[in-house]
């Protein structure tokens, strides 16, 4: 493998590519993540009994997410704790906030991490989803402070920035990121 592809590998060549989910409505499950999160499928079918549906938002990955019959009605406990979504900015946050509720996603909590800024809902199944954009600071994690999505994106960005700064491990995202770095490469070594 070219030094290159094992960069975009990640460390120790390890790439996260795709999840699975047992549903118990294919239908109505594969037709939220097309609509309110705008995934292609890429392709279905039958394996045996199982129906699947295949889902992708990248056309370098077959599938990113991929839908399975079999999930029990009366299943007490989900295992599935989230599923996050990076975003590029505020403006796609808001905008994927909107078209989330427009498409009966349910109970929506706009917050922030300090070192992000995210919106937590639940899709059709009550699956836990995250959409996120990173801000440009680090700071102790774990921490969830609610946001106001009717103020400006100036005013959310400088209550983001607020509530890192009072945090004692406070840093530029890239200086965390140096020293995760080197902390990574140090377990790669192990």
């Amino acid at each position: 493998m070219e030094k290159s592809s094992r960069t975009a590998m990640g460390a120790g060549g390890l790439q996260f590519s795709h999840i699975g989910l047992y549903v118990t409505d294919l239908s109505k499950v594969a037709r939220f993540y097309k609509e309110a999160l705008r995934f292609t499928q890429t392709d279905f079918g039958d394996l045996g009994t199982t129906q699947l549906v295949f889902l992708s938002r990248d056309p370098a990955e077959h599938h990113q997410i991929v839908l399975a019959t079999g999930r029990p009605a009366d299943m007490a406990f989900n295992v599935v704790n989230q599923i996050s979504f990076r975003v590029p900015d505020l403006p796609t946050l808001r905008d994927f906030h909107d078209h989330l509720l427009a498409h009966g996603a349910t109970d929506m909590h706009p917050v922030t991490h300090g070192n992000a800024i995210s919106i937590y809902c639940r899709d059709p199944e009550g699956n836990r989803l995250e959409l996120f954009l990173d801000t440009p600071w680090y700071c102790d994690q774990p921490l969830r402070e609610p946001i106001d999505f009717s103020e400006s994106d100036e005013q959310i960005m400088a209550r983001a920035e607020a509530i890192a700064t009072r945090l004692p491990k406070f840093m530029k995202r890239e200086d965390w990121q140096a020293e995760v770095a080197r902390r990574m490469a140090e377990d790669q070594r192990g």
